[in-house]
């Protein structure tokens, strides 16, 4: 192998390779399994880090369902100032680029992290996280047009960053978000985030995870989720970044195939820590194999 070039470019934010984790889907540092260098990753994705610092939701956070999970975990967070002035730094030289990912309640929350990252060097992009199920009302900026369309249009005039906006699956359409998104300055979209869900403790007669449901995520989502990359990739101009139930190097080359410039990788992260340097592997031996020299060549070509 070596022959193949698995580059891309995500609105201006160069990868060696299209593997990312998802946020919150990886641990650096301290609960590190540390069976590979991160170096060997396209980016680094920092978990979502809030305007102001916050407990997360009440326990039980996660459960365990077929073919995935159940998330309830609800962001904790340093805040951002802490974040920039105690953590950031720890990513230097971690081996790839670093992502970091954004929440917040209001849109001034994101409005005013963005003035606090001030574009930092350290940083290589911005992900606006618009749409985890888990946090506030529960209803995603994402899944409210003209809410997404002020989030992103201010967030684009506060930072020169590549901007990268997380879409929410729970939506009638995500052509439609994923548009609004496109046409106030995002660089690129990442599709999607996890699904409303909830399990019962048949034993209490109550709602397995404190916070009553949360987002599903793993192998079971993935043909759902790869429909909706495929539909926003046959409108948009601006690069999509696959999310969901991606498990294998096979589940890729599908997202790629639909269209996805780059991946990010979630849920089996909990099972097989060495998943995503598999998938980089298995695309680079898949494209040995095929004679493929480049992602560009197989981008999208299942769009009819």
């Amino acid at each position: 192998m070596g022959n193949c070039d698995l580059r891309v470019n995500v609105g201006g934010f160069e990868m060696k390779n299209p593997i990312m984790p998802a946020s919150g889907a990886y641990d650096y540092f301290e609960y590190n399994a540390d069976v590979f260098p991160m170096s060997e990753l396209g980016a680094v994705m920092v978990k979502s880090v809030h305007r102001n610092p916050r407990p997360g939701n009440a326990a039980p956070r996660i459960t365990e369902v077929l073919g995935g999970m159940i998330n309830a975990v609800g962001i904790p967070s340093v805040g951002i100032e802490k974040f920039m002035a105690e953590q950031l730094q720890r990513f230097v030289g971690i081996g790839a680029p670093v992502v970091l990912s954004l929440s917040g309640n209001a849109p001034e929350h994101y409005f005013e992290s963005l003035e606090i990252v001030a574009d930092d060097e350290r940083v290589g992009a911005i992900e606006l996280n618009l749409s985890c199920p888990n946090v506030g009302t529960g209803l995603p900026f994402s899944s409210n047009t003209a809410l997404l369309k002020e989030v992103v249009s201010g967030a684009r005039s506060r930072t020169k960053l590549p901007l990268f906006i997380k879409l929410s699956p729970n939506v009638t359409d995500i052509r439609e978000t994923a548009l609004a998104a496109e046409a106030c300055g995002a660089d690129a979209v990442t599709i999607a985030n996890t699904y409303r869900a909830m399990t019962i403790d048949i034993n209490k007669g109550k709602p397995t995870l404190g916070n009553i449901s949360g987002g599903m995520s793993g192998p079971a989502i993935k043909p759902q989720t790869l429909f909706l990359v495929y539909q926003a990739c046959g409108v948009l101009k601006i690069p999509v970044i696959g999310c969901g139930g991606i498990a294998t190097w096979q589940d890729a080359v599908e997202y790629i195939m639909a269209g996805a410039t780059a991946l990010q990788v979630g849920c089996v992260n909990f099972t097989n820590p060495m998943a995503m340097v598999e998938i980089i592997r298995g695309l680079e031996a898949f494209m040995e194999k095929k004679g493929i020299r480049s992602l560009a060549e197989i981008r999208g070509i299942a769009q009819v």
